[in-house]
């Protein structure tokens, strides 16, 4: 059964994750130790297992959905506003500038190498990171699709599924090689296509 903390133990809870987080950003999780958390964030051993009970890996698991905020939250507030092409494409050049500034490591997945990828606590995150990026793309869509700038017959969801499709494989190859230029050609591509859509 879930713990219901009071407002000043979310508060505590919630400064220790942010405070965390500029660790594990800064150095890794793979060198970083609950020490090194514990001296940032003025900590007592027992504070921090109160909140976190499965040590390390519950605070990385907090991390991880606190990255996996940030991830949308960088994108704000433009995400929120797809309602004309002037619009995506700020939102477009924010995402760019957003993954250029992040660089060749990803916080998410260097947490998640940890934890494993595949326990049910990271698998939840990843997928309501994704369900909720793909819905807000999909408003945007709509907002569009409203406002008669693409066709009433536009599946809206596939189109939101398959521009996300193509951000993370661009961000994938970004990691690998350390440039924005497919991330940037997938945005362009699926933007223009809705466009074309639109006649």
């Amino acid at each position: 059964m879930e713990r219901v903390l009071t407002p000043k133990g979310e508060a505590t809870r919630a400064r220790i994750v942010a405070g965390a987080a500029e660790v594990l950003r800064a150095h890794g999780p793979a060198v970083t130790t609950l020490d090194d958390i514990r001296a940032r964030t003025g900590t007592s051993k027992s504070q921090l297992f109160h909140y976190f009970p499965g040590g390390k890996d519950d605070l990385l698991l907090a991390v991880a959905a606190h990255e996996a905020d940030r991830v949308l939250a960088d994108q704000q507030p433009h995400l929120g506003r797809l309602d004309s092409w002037d619009a995506w494409h700020r939102w477009r050049d924010a995402v760019v500038e957003r993954y250029r500034a992040q660089g060749d490591t990803c916080p998410l997945g260097s947490l998640f190498a940890q934890v494993g990828r595949s326990t049910p606590g990271a698998r939840a995150i990843v997928v309501q990171l994704m369900e909720r990026w793909q819905e807000h793309l999909a408003t945007g869509i709509r907002a569009l699709r409203d406002g008669g700038q693409v066709p009433a017959s536009l599946d809206v969801d596939e189109a939101a599924a398959a521009l996300l499709a193509g951000i993370q494989g661009g961000v994938s190859i970004m990691l690998s090689t350390g440039r924005t230029t497919h991330l940037e050609a997938a945005l362009d591509w699926h933007i223009g296509r809705l466009r074309t859509a639109a006649g």
